[in-house]
């Protein structure tokens, strides 16, 4: 078998079993918000929709940001049964995983988030990630449907989008 067809196995069997979409091509630019104001984006955000991910497989997923005395910020996730890493984002529209943009594409603060992140990697592949999040447990159907719109026109398939489960979350932080 030729090396690249080897390449595309393993890749479509790692996505297959992780439920992780491999892409062909570079990760794309989105606009992102506009005079992002990172003290408003503090507190908490439920999880309401993602684009499966592989280091997120609980449910109750909600992450709340939080400024430190040093005026860094920080992001600490929270789900069923375990609380997690906490990282430092800067005072843009910009938070970084490990080196991976965490891009926030759209928010009103109050209510909903559109996050989206990509990583390339190889010659031609990339990985993306995008989560519909809110200020409460589920967000009315017009706010999602819009959001889905801002996905689709960046190229997100959306039919890959996995309704978060909030249900019975009482014992999560």
């Amino acid at each position: 078998m030729h090396p690249l067809q080897v390449l595309c196995v393993v890749l479509v069997t790692a996505s297959v079993a992780h439920a992780q979409t491999v892409h062909l091509g570079r990760c794309p630019t989105p606009p992102v918000q506009q005079d992002f104001n990172v003290t408003k984006y503090l507190g908490r955000w439920y999880e309401a929709e993602k684009l499966p991910a592989v280091f997120e497989r609980e449910k109750c997923q909600q992450a709340t940001y939080s400024l430190l005395c040093d005026r860094t910020h920080t992001l600490t996730h929270h789900r069923l049964y375990e609380v997690s890493q906490t990282i430092n984002m800067n005072t843009h529209n910009q938070i970084f995983f490990k080196g991976d943009p965490y891009l926030v594409l759209s928010t009103d603060y109050s209510s909903f988030s559109l996050v989206y992140s990509c990583t390339d990697f190889l010659i031609n592949f990339y990985v993306d990630f995008a989560w519909i999040v809110s200020r409460t447990r589920s967000l009315p159907s017009d706010v999602i449907s819009r959001l889905h719109g801002n996905l689709e026109a960046i190229g997100v398939d959306l039919r890959c989008l996995t309704v978060s489960n909030q249900t019975a979350c009482d014992t999560v932080a």
